[in-house]
Order: C-alpha cells, then sequence, then structure tokens
C-alpha cells in the first residue's frame, strides 16, 4: 500500500483559491443572462462580445495564477514530508 493512498485529501486555503481561479471563469460564461446585452460598447463592440474577450484574458490569467499556487503548495508539501521523513 503506498503512503498515499492511505491519506485524505487535505483543503487548505491555497487549494481553495487555487479552485476558485480555475471556477470563476466557468461562473462568468455560463451566466449568460449578466451579458446578453449590447451597452455599454466599447469601441464600437458590443458588450456581449467583448466582454467575452475579456474573460479570455482573465482566464488565462486565473490559471496562470492556480498553476503557480499549485506549485508551491507541491513543493511546500514535499519539503515537509521531506523533512518529517528523515
Amino acid at each position: 500500500m503506498s503512503e498515499t493512498q492511505g491519506r485524505q485529501p487535505t483543503v487548505t486555503p491555497v487549494r481553495v483559491v487555487v479552485a476558485l481561479c480555475l471556477f470563476a471563469p466557468f461562473v462568468a460564461m455560463l451566466w449568460v443572462s449578466s451579458y446578453a446585452k449590447v451597452e455599454p460598447t466599447f469601441i464600437g463592440i458590443p458588450f456581449f462580445y467583448w466582454y467575452q474577450m475579456a474573460w479570455v484574458v482573465i482566464s488565462t490569467v486565473l490559471t496562470m495564477i492556480a498553476y503557480k499556487l499549485w506549485n508551491r503548495d507541491l513543493k511546500a508539501r514535499k519539503a515537509r514530508q521531506g523533512g518529517a521523513s528523515e
């Protein structure tokens, strides 16, 4: 039996932030009634279109943040486990 099979997943504040970063774009895009309108326009582009395009950039940033936080959390866990087992 491996070391990780006996453990329950740990919920930490960092993992909650990672989950929120990955979940926010889905909520923003699936809640269509919040952006299904023409006004306000941005450089002549209706709100419906530029809102979705803005979320492409926002989603990229949020995914990068989630990736960095996840890697930092994994490194911290490995450091703690390495120090505890030796």
